[in-house]
């Protein structure tokens, strides 16, 4: 019986201790940024990797923003991390969600907008 009590509290012990993490990219094309950029001719040159991180936390379910409000401004943040100018553009936007959750209590959600920034010639 002992034995048993032991175990089932290394159990719960491991269960409510333990966290997991998951990743996934939000592979959906509906971009925040819609531009019409040819990228077939030699007439641009690549300026710098550009990238907007936003953390949300939840507690019991609470707090913390809706995963579109958290994809919108990692976006809105890579935007203005990016700082345009003249004829730069954003290309391969893409945008990476990334939870880590411990037991049923706390969640962290962390969202990172990725971009190339290039530049056309004249």
């Amino acid at each position: 019986m002992k034995k048993l009590f032991y175990l089932a509290a290394l159990l719960i012990s491991v269960f409510t201790l333990s966290s997991c993490g998951v990743s996934s990219n939000l592979t959906t094309n509906v971009n925040a940024i819609q531009t019409n950029v040819v990228l077939s001719e030699a007439n641009f040159h690549v300026v710098k990797q550009v990238e907007g991180t936003v953390t949300a936390s939840y507690f019991c379910g609470l707090g913390g923003v809706s995963k579109k409000t958290l994809r919108d401004t990692a976006i809105e943040e890579l935007t203005k991390n990016a700082e345009l100018t003249g004829s730069q553009a954003l290309v391969n936007v893409t945008v990476k969600q990334s939870y880590v959750n411990v037991f049923v209590i706390w969640q962290r959600i962390t969202t990172v907008a990725t971009a190339t920034v290039v530049e056309f010639e004249k």
